[in-house]
């Protein structure tokens, strides 16, 4: 190894550890970790942590950006280098088509477009020109991290986006809200990943922490995905199947096929029935303030499902919970037939499922579910049935309703 540490540990002027940080990313490269790098080079880790990721300011203390890694002029490497760049020039003089310049580079032909789109410039206002030099300057301008986000440089929009929140709309609502109240200013569009990265990625800044806890899970770190709870079958007494249920229902043409579920509270000593209408994704909150036997089940579904008018009483879908035990009694009150999912098969009730999921925003785990009023579900389901929803277009239950009970009559 030629590199040798310093004798000479005093300060030494802009120009300092040049041949530290060379060295430093070499072995970087090479698969050292920042620890043993450090002490190969005889800097502080600490050192090296600053100049792969820059520093924040603190205090008086200014912050700086993360040291641009040297790049050696041989080997393959996914960034198109200058020396590429001066060839892509050359060859466009000599009026050569795009596929040849990126046979002749070993790239992709969209590669060499995107680069001439992306660094090229007009020319005197009418020319296009790519110039070799200015396309490596704007290239390297572009390329160090951490940038800055979109939310935190645009107030309007971050206050937008904050006050959705607080709402209880979905990162996925607020970003196709922005572009409908917004669709001539792009500066106003963002992806419903770059709200949740303004979120969870606490080094950006951008959006008050504590508004996690206003998303759908209400996490502060994120998870992978896990397989779904797998419910054992309860209850196998005089049950149709939904496999024997009407063609209309599966394909959601016609309005009045519910599906419903109930959510469970602290100790399961409470709980709250749920009715989604499988058309509009219209939500029902069945009030059970005494326990969730068959019998109060029963009574609770029967007053509810009553208050609907006849052409929204069509059929009901429910999964092999004991509580639905007495299905028979119910359908024979409202005339509304009761069908089965199979046993752990959640997705034929996806709807509900996913309903359930919105619901715990206001009805958290391990909350004692009995202590709500009727008046509180009520303003519930108002609440969510005036949210947009992206599988109705981005219409709210309520309107979807509405229309399909319009084009019924």
């Amino acid at each position: 190894m030629d590199f040798r540490i310093r004798e000479n540990r005093q300060v030494q002027g802009p120009k300092a550890l040049v041949r530290e940080r060379e060295e430093y990313f070499r072995l970087m490269d090479q698969g050292f970790n920042n620890t043993e790098a450090c002490r190969i080079v005889g800097i502080n880790r600490r050192t090296g942590k600053r100049w792969r990721h820059g520093r924040r300011p603190t205090g008086k203390t200014p912050g700086a950006p993360p040291i641009r890694r040297p790049l050696s002029a041989a080997g393959s490497s996914r960034y198109l280098r200058e020396a590429d760049r001066i060839h892509i020039a050359d060859r466009l003089r000599e009026k050569a088509s795009i596929r040849q310049i990126a046979s002749e580079l070993g790239r992709s032909p969209s590669t060499i477009s995107r680069e001439i789109r992306r660094n090229g410039a007009l020319w005197r206002g009418k020319d296009w020109v790519y110039r070799p030099h200015a396309a490596q300057s704007r290239a390297d301008a572009r390329r160090p991290r951490p940038k800055p986000g979109k939310i935190g440089q645009n107030p309007e929009l971050r206050d937008f986006i904050q006050h959705h929140l607080e709402r209880r709309w979905s990162p996925e609502q607020i970003c196709q809200a922005l572009r409908a109240r917004f669709p001539d200013r792009p500066e106003m569009h963002v992806t419903h990943e770059t709200v949740y990265q303004a979120l969870y990625v606490q080094s950006r800044g951008e959006l008050r922490r504590e508004l996690t806890k206003a998303l759908r899970t209400g996490r502060t770190m994120r998870r992978p995905h896990r397989q779904s709870y797998r419910r054992q079958p309860r209850m196998s007494k005089d049950m149709v199947m939904i496999s024997d249920r009407p063609a209309e229902a599966t394909d959601r043409a016609i309005p009045g096929h519910w599906e419903g579920d109930l959510i469970i509270g602290k100790a399961h000593k409470s709980a709250i029935g749920t009715l989604v209408e499988r058309s509009s994704r219209f939500v029902a909150l069945v009030h059970l303030p005494n326990g969730r036997q068959p019998a109060q089940v029963r009574d609770a579904l029967i007053q509810t499902v009553s208050t609907l008018p006849a052409q929204l009483r069509r059929s009901l879908t429910w999964d092999q919970g004991s509580e639905m035990a007495l299905h028979k009694q119910f359908s024979t009150a409202t005339d509304m037939p009761v069908f089965f999912c199979d046993p752990g098969s959640p997705w034929q009730r996806g709807s509900n499922e996913n309903t359930n999921g919105l619901l715990r925003q206001y009805f958290p785990k391990g909350t004692d579910l009995a202590r709500y009023t009727r008046e509180e579900l009520d303003a519930v389901t108002s609440e969510l049935n005036s949210r947009p929803r992206k599988t109705l277009d981005w219409e709210t239950p309520a309107e979807r309703l509405a229309k399909l009970l319009a084009t019924a009559s």
